[in-house]
């Protein structure tokens, strides 16, 4: 019998996407497969459509709202898949992704192999999206794999992963207490691959990351969810180095805790997380270097100060890369006049 694949979809305030992510779902050719939907609490229509598609191998469940890890965890909760694809909820998948990725594959129950693929960046139109192959994009070693993750600073989006009901297993539950940093995914995944025997790219099979807008170009960091990305970065680190304890395992967490360093690094009151990231970087064997700002930011922080001249230099990036993002909305509404319905 061939294997039930479970497609979770974690969903908050996601009413322009929604319809588009399920239907995606809904479009694999893989045939057993069941599609489980949680509205973490929203206040807008996601609920509402995301009812119009419930049948019998379509569940939504609501709950109040809990972070994006406590909706995945919830989901899984009712997951009876052998596989489990994680699907956020305004990300979409190839109508082969999972075909393709299982025929890579062995049993569910039983397989250690962490399978992934290939995907594309795009604001509204799925087929502008950009394909930017980096070093995870090819069969690792657990070690390896996080070490490119780390050295490189590259990442997969959860859409990408196919994960067996063992590994699944063996990795636990998202962890809650990082979904207010936005970093859950990266510790997540760093627990899977540490549980796994190997990591198989399937480089046919193809998914789609959203990038939804202004909201992901504006986010702050408050204390506590710099906290909240501390504790990510180290639980990262931790898994990398429960797999091989050497001078490269910790010279590539070193990378990796330095290319974090100006989230912390500019925020006078955040020296109590300062000390604690080099308290870390000793731990690690060495030293982090002071995060150098570009040319511009060096310009704006001299004139209006630290604080002031990083808010601006936010809001002249939002403004750079808003141009773009209109335009293709705008593209995208006149092919699907229903997405301007729904924002009404």
């Amino acid at each position: 019998m061939s294997n039930l694949v479970s497609i979770l979809i974690p969903a908050y305030n996601a009413e322009k996407w929604i319809k588009y992510t399920i239907e995606s779902a809904l479009s694999q050719t893989w045939g057993r497969k069941e599609i489980i939907i949680v509205d973490d609490g929203s206040s807008d229509k996601t609920l509402q459509i995301a009812k119009k598609y419930e049948s019998k191998s379509v569940k939504v469940v609501t709950q109040e709202n809990g972070g994006a890890s406590a909706a995945r965890n919830r989901a899984l909760k009712y997951a009876q898949g052998d596989y489990i694809q994680w699907l956020d909820a305004d990300d979409l998948l190839h109508p082969e992704k999972i075909a393709l990725q299982l025929d890579e594959s062995d049993d569910g129950q039983s397989s250690r192999t962490l399978l992934t693929c290939s995907w594309g960046k795009f604001y509204f139109r799925q087929q502008k999206a950009k394909i930017n192959p980096d070093s995870l994009w090819q069969d690792a070693a657990p070690v390896d794999w996080i070490m490119r993750k780390f050295m490189d600073n590259v990442w997969m989006n959860p859409a990408v992963w196919l994960v067996s009901r063992r590994l699944t297993e063996m990795a636990g539950p998202w962890d809650e207490r990082l979904s207010i940093s936005g970093v859950d995914d990266g510790e997540y995944i760093c627990r899977v691959v540490a549980a796994s025997e190997r990591v198989k790219f399937v480089p046919n099979a193809r998914s789609y990351y959203r990038q939804s807008g202004f909201s992901q170009l504006s986010r702050t960091y408050t204390n506590k969810s710099r906290e909240s990305l501390l504790l990510a970065i180290n639980l990262s680190i931790g898994h990398l180095r429960s797999l091989e304890e050497s001078e490269r395992t910790r010279s590539a967490s070193l990378i990796y805790l330095q290319s974090y360093l100006s989230y912390f690094y500019f925020i006078t009151d955040e020296v109590e997380l300062l000390d604690k990231i080099r308290v870390l970087a000793h731990e690690l064997g060495g030293e982090l270097m002071p995060p150098k700002l570009n040319m511009k930011e060096g310009l704006m922080c001299k004139l209006f100060g630290m604080k002031k001249g990083r808010q601006l230099m936010r809001t002249l990036r939002k403004l750079r890369f808003g141009i773009p993002i209109k335009w293709d909305e705008w593209l995208f509404i006149i092919s699907k006049p229903e997405y301007n319905q729904k924002k009404s």
